[in-house]
């Protein structure tokens, strides 16, 4: 299997880098080298930079794996959620670089990270799921319910609207902008400053506060396991 997941580490940073052709799919292939990205960061100690190529995060799943038909469908959204669970549940700080467009399950990536940083320009970030003609997974609706303004949550799940990255912080996609010149420097700075963080008080009281959203994707995924859309 070649590697779609850049990982290195530096100085406590670990720079995770998905990089898996011109849309940054999310595949098995991604979702299992995320993985092992994770539980190498939590062995050598680091925050995690999570980013993609210069342009896009991600835009979304895999389409080659969904149309092959409903159980690989449910199988891949089922990972992907599972990863997305593992990352809010993550015991060190992971900061998302945001190389661009963020899609679907590249928005999520967003939603499942403790700080994310987007770029200025002309890119989309957002839910599209709906305009897609993909109804909406339990744990998409709960991940976005708890993650972004109220003002913009139906805006996003239902109307499936998408947001340039300065509406995207208004959403609460992301909690900062910067040039693209700046993303990386900006984002290792976000982490050079959660490194001073007590460790074992930031994964105790990440626990505590999101123990009712991760008790309820719990139950979304296996609800998410019933035959989709």
């Amino acid at each position: 299997m070649s590697d779609v997941v850049e990982y290195m580490a530096e100085d406590g940073i670990a720079t995770v880098t998905i990089n898996n052709g011109k849309v940054n799919a999310i595949s098995p292939e991604v979702i299992a080298q995320l993985h092992g990205s994770l539980d190498q960061a939590e062995a050598d100690g680091c925050v995690v930079v999570l980013t993609g190529q210069p342009g896009i995060l991600s835009g979304g799943y895999d389409l080659k794996v969904m149309k092959a038909g409903p159980q690989e469908a449910i199988e891949l959204v089922a990972a992907g959620s599972a990863l997305a669970r593992r990352m809010l549940a993550h015991p060190f700080p992971i900061v998302v670089a945001c190389s661009g467009h963020a899609v679907a399950k590249g928005a999520f990536l967003l939603l499942s990270a403790d700080y994310r940083i987007g770029v200025e320009g002309p890119f989309k970030i957002g839910l599209n799921e709906v305009q897609i003609g993909m109804t909406m997974h339990h744990v998409g609706i709960e991940l976005a319910r708890d993650r972004l303004r109220k003002s913009y949550f139906n805006r996003s799940v239902i109307n499936a609207e998408m947001f340039s990255p300065v509406d995207a912080l208004e959403a609460g996609f992301l909690d900062a902008v910067v040039a693209p010149d700046d993303l990386l420097a900006t984002a290792r700075g976000v982490a050079e400053q959660m490194k001073g963080l007590n460790m074992t008080a930031h994964a105790n009281t990440k626990l505590k506060v999101r123990k009712a959203l991760l008790e309820t994707l719990d139950a979304s995924i296996e609800l998410d396991r019933q035959p989709l859309w």
